[in-house]
Order: structure tokens, then C-alpha cells, then sequence
């Protein structure tokens, strides 16, 4: 059955309204926070920051997919507050991952705003040295979020079989990420033709972190058998490839110009598969002038728009378009062949056409 709003598939009314119940959560949550700060006469930045950052964008696909698994999975058509808990600390590991990421990565901008180390530094631009200031406390601020997701989860009145699978599947999230990120940063500065490189960043830094994770940590919520674990698991395996490479695309060609990232990721030399496929095409004065431009600190628009047309020119851009759509249709496959609900899949089906739209 498809909603005759906006033409998704109807889930049960009590899933509709996923990231209102999320957000909801997490409003309750930092607003506990910040009376708690009130009472012991705590500086009003951390709280104020991190509700500001976590309030700004986000389209919450952790917490949705992780309701979503325990859909898949069997559990109640009622959706537990405690899964809606579970799936508001995957927000706030979120952010914390976000807030760390822009620290190491020296990002300005993040969904339109200032970064939260740029944030922290203009508000306390009178100290002697800001910017050190911002990123050391956007260190702490994000080190606070990652143990506030600890306590979203820890407050979620689990049962002990939910609070074992869910420490299980969280852990291995956190970890997975802290490695993609390292894999990530060895890379930066230093890209190359190596297309399997970056597939490894990508399956450490996104894969597992933004949609196998969560989805198979809602379905053990469920108490899922490990058929069904498996299969979601080769959905989300491909979904979450194609969803990166999709980022990529639009880091570069699409819509973020308003946050300079489509300058930020190829002043950085990030190695992403896109930039791989380039390097790995381009041939005489195209290869010497993209292995000039990318990673020089120096770049600036026209430079990006050079890296731009190079990256069409030897079908670059075409290249990582058909490695989506391979990956996309891979995922939806894996759906034909999982014995879950039917509004669950079609569900899934039309989040893994939406993730990795081209056209946006």
C-alpha cells in the first residue's frame, strides 16, 4: 500500500512518524541536560551547542533504519519507546562522530552552518588564539555527545538480552568508524588510482556505520533469527556503498556549493572512489594538471571547476553513476530475497531509491 501523499509505502501508523518521536526524545533529553547545568551553575555552551548542532539538518537515516530493522525483524507493529530511545542515541553518536570529523578534517561549514569548532571559536573570539580554542572544545563537546549516547541507550529500560545485542552492535559501530576515519586521514593528501583503497575507506568510515549497524541493531532488538540478520545485512551492505559513492558525486557536482565542500574535499585531496576513478583514467596533460590541482592547498573555485570538467571528460563521474546503480540494484535484490513484512520492504525498497537519487 503506498501513502497517497507522498506515494511511500504505508508502514504502521506508529512508524510514520519516526523522527518526530526521535527528535522528541532528544529534545526531553538535552533539555534535562541543560536544567541539570542550570542547578550546578555549569557553563550553558556544551548543552546549547550540541542542541543547536543536532537540531540543524540531518535527515536521521540511523535512527530510521534501525526502526526499520526491528520492523523487519517481527517486532510489534506498537513501536517500544525504548527502540525509540535506542534509535535517538545512534543521533547523538552521530553527532559526536560529525563534531570530531570537522575537528580533524578543519571543515567551516556543516548543512549550511558554521562547524562547531568555528562556532566555538567565534564566540569566544577574544581569546588568544580562537581557533585553538574551538577545536579543543569541540573535542570535549563531541566527546560528550558520544558518552550522552551511552546514556540514551543505558536509560532505555532494555531487557537484558536487548542491552546485550545492542552493546554488541553498537560497540562494533563505534569501532568500525573510528577506523574508517583512520583509514580515511592515512589517505587524505595522498590520493591515488586505487579504486579498492577507497572502497576500503568507504566500508569501514560509512558502510556499516550508516546502514548495516543500525538496521541489524533494530532487528536483534527484535530478537531476529540469523536468516533474517543476513539478509538484511547484504541490503545494507550494498545500500550503504551506494549511498556513499552517491555522496561523493554530489560533494563534487551537486547541491553543497552553499558549503564550499565541493572545494573542501578536493583541496584536501580526500581519496574517494570518484577521485580514483579519475586518476585511474586520466591520461597525459588531464592526469598531470588533476594530480596538480587535487590536495593543493591552494585551490580555489576554478581550480575545482577544472578537477570538475576533468573528472566528466575521462567518464570518471559516469564510472562511480554506474557503480550506484549496480550497487542499488544489488541491494533491492537482496530484498526480493528476505521473508519480511511487506509495507518493511517496500519501505526499504523505496529509502535505497531515495538515498541514492542522482538527481538532487
Amino acid at each position: 500500500m503506498s501513502d497517497p501523499v507522498n506515494g511511500e509505502p504505508m508502514l504502521p501508523s506508529d512508524l510514520r512518524g519516526v523522527r518526530e518521536r526521535v527528535d522528541t526524545v532528544l529534545e526531553g533529553f538535552l533539555s534535562e541536560k541543560a536544567r541539570g547545568s542550570d542547578r550546578a551553575r555549569l557553563p550553558a555552551d556544551f548543552v546549547d551547542g550540541l542542541h543547536s548542532f543536532v537540531f540543524a539538518g540531518g535527515r536521521r537515516i540511523r535512527p530510521l533504519l534501525c526502526v526499520l530493522g526491528w520492523y523487519a525483524a517481527g517486532g510489534s507493529e506498537r513501536l517500544p519507546a525504548a527502540v525509540i530511545r535506542v534509535a535517538a542515541a545512534l543521533e547523538m553518536l552521530h553527532a559526536a562522530v560529525l563534531i570530531h570529523t570537522d575537528v580533524i578534517e578543519r571543515r567551516s561549514t556543516r548543512r549550511g552552518h558554521p562547524t562547531m569548532p568555528c562556532a566555538l571559536a567565534a564566540r569566544y573570539a577574544g581569546k588568544p588564539d580562537p581557533d585553538r580554542f574551538g577545536r579543543q572544545a569541540a573535542l570535549l563537546l563531541g566527546d560528550l555527545a558520544l558518552a550522552w549516547s551511552d546514556e540514551l541507550v543505558g536509560t532505555a529500560h532494555l531487557s537484558a538480552r536487548q542491552r546485550a545485542a545492542a552493546g554488541t552492535v553498537i560497540t562494533a559501530m563505534r569501532v568500525e568508524v573510528i577506523y574508517g576515519q583512520y583509514l580515511d586521514l592515512l589517505a587524505t593528501g595522498d590520493p591515488a588510482a586505487d579504486l579498492d583503497r577507497a572502497l576500503e575507506i568507504i566500508r569501514y568510515r560509512t558502510v556499516a556505520y550508516t546502514c548495516e549497524r543500525p538496521l541489524q541493531l533494530g532487528a536483534r532488538l527484535a530478537g531476529a533469527d540469523t536468516e533474517v540478520q543476513a539478509a538484511l545485512t547484504a541490503y545494507a551492505a550494498a545500500l550503504g556503498e551506494a549511498v556513499h559513492l552517491n555522496e561523493d558525486l554530489h560533494s563534487v557536482f551537486g547541491d553543497r556549493a552553499a558549503d564550499g565542500s565541493r572545494v573542501e574535499d578536493l583541496r584536501a585531496g580526500k581519496h574517494t572512489a570518484l577521485v580514483a576513478a579519475a586518476l585511474g583514467r586520466a591520461r597525459g596533460s588531464s592526469a598531470v594538471e588533476l594530480r596538480a590541482l587535487l590536495g593543493n592547498p591552494g585551490l580555489d573555485h576554478r581550480g575545482a571547476t577544472i578537477c570538475r570538467d576533468i573528472m566528466i571528460e575521462v567518464g570518471a563521474r559516469a564510472e562511480i553513476e554506474q557503480m550506484v546503480a549496480r550497487r542499488r540494484a544489488q541491494a533491492l535484490d537482496a530484498l526480493e530475497h528476505i521473508g519480511i513484512p511487506r509495507p518493511a520492504k517496500q519501505f526499504l525498497s523505496s529509502l535505497a531509491q531515495r538515498l541514492t537519487c542522482t538527481d538532487r
